[in-house]
């Protein structure tokens, strides 16, 4: 198959590197309305800082202590250890800081969790119950940075994709067959549907790219071109030489549009709204038309010679080549389009759909990327 043409220049910033929106703060917690006083629960909740059960973060209040995540992991290590001197050494600060934090922690929580003699210190009851899910927490993180360090070594990620039928053969999946390659452990997800329906998804945060026509309207939307396609009209050598000697038309020309059967995308369909304003605007009448839902549909039609069709050349060019397939002149050639991945611009794209079209831009200029 021919390879699509490239109208634009590489930008040297990449489209995809969209700006990040700054996330609104978290709103403070407050106190009971018009008092001013904190509220009676004073249960954790984070803050930047780590773990805090603070609830006066308002203007004008004054701030009291914050236990942060350290105390708890001070804490997570006495209960481990049983003795503050181990519990130091292994957190590798001096013995009194681990008292104080102990006993900030107590206070905060209005509670005592050691029970303290001279052979070191025990859990009470409601430091075991605390200790229950200090340890379960801190083995979750540890399990999280295992797997954190894990999806950066192997680039794992997810990719949600949203392609019509025709493109997705014609286009995206040579892409996908070496960026798979490349990088086995990047998950696909591929929706099909219209180019309509996938520019919706896209806004609707359901994909993360879309491979479509560009579009009349992106209507928040950024685009991406990997290069141009061309419609043309196509029908079997035999189709077009019977339906002029029928008509008495020669066999080059727009008339042979109003006098066939002219097969065409559905209206749904970004392809067939490009097409239907090509028409209009050169003032080309048509007679008889078969919606069909997919081009593969008809470049089949067009092969068995049932009509004229409407289709994009790239696509067909062995039926070209061989014969198969013949071009109907036009006083008017349709003019060529863009093809290319769109994405929302309020949505984050995921480090692996950015790093797939980084391996999309350096593949389309007949370089691999180095990712």
């Amino acid at each position: 198959m021919e390879q699509i043409s490239h109208s634009r220049e590489q930008n040297n910033t990449p489209l995809w590197r969209s700006h990040i929106p700054k996330m609104a703060p978290t709103p403070a917690e407050s106190g009971h309305p018009g008092t001013g006083e904190p509220p009676k629960s004073r249960r954790p909740f984070l803050t930047p800082e780590g773990i805090s059960t603070s609830s006066t973060h308002q203007k004008g209040i004054d701030m009291e202590p914050q236990t942060t995540l350290s105390h708890y992991q001070i804490f997570n290590k006495v209960a481990e250890t049983g003795n503050i001197s181990c519990a130091a050494k292994e957190l590798f600060i001096s013995q009194p800081a681990i008292s104080k934090a102990v006993k900030k922690l107590e206070a905060e929580l209005n509670t005592t969790l050691f029970s303290r003699s001279s052979r070191g210190v025990r859990l009470t009851e409601e430091g075991k119950l605390l200790y229950e899910y200090t340890r379960e927490a801190f083995r979750a993180l540890s399990e999280g940075e295992v797997a954190l360090r894990q999806f950066s070594r192997l680039g794992i990620g997810h990719i949600r994709i949203g392609v019509s039928t025709t493109l997705c053969k014609y286009l995206l999946l040579p892409y996908l067959k070496e960026f798979v390659a490349a990088h086995p452990h990047i998950r696909f997800t591929i929706q099909c549907q219209s180019s309509f329906q996938t520019m919706e998804l896209l806004r609707e945060g359901k994909v993360d790219i879309g491979l479509i026509g560009y579009p009349e309207n992106l209507h928040g939307l950024s685009f991406f071109p990997i290069g141009e396609i061309e419609d043309v009209f196509v029908a079997t050598k035999a189709y077009l030489e019977n339906l002029s000697l029928r008509e008495g038309l020669s066999p080059q020309g727009d008339e042979l549009l109003l006098a066939g059967n002219l097969m065409l995308l559905d209206e749904k369909n970004i392809t067939r709204l490009y097409i239907d304003n090509y028409l209009a605007s050169h003032h080309i009448r048509t007679g008889q038309i078969l919606e069909v839902s997919s081009m593969d549909l008809l470049i089949e039609f067009a092969r068995t010679g049932l009509g004229i069709a409407c289709v994009i050349k790239e696509f067909v060019q062995e039926d070209l080549a061989d014969g198969q397939l013949s071009l109907l002149p036009l006083s008017s050639p349709v003019k060529k389009r863009e093809v290319g991945f769109s994405f929302a611009k309020n949505h984050e794209l995921p480090k692996s759909a950015q790093r797939f079209l980084t391996f999309v831009s350096e593949r389309r200029d007949g370089t691999y990327p180095q990712c």
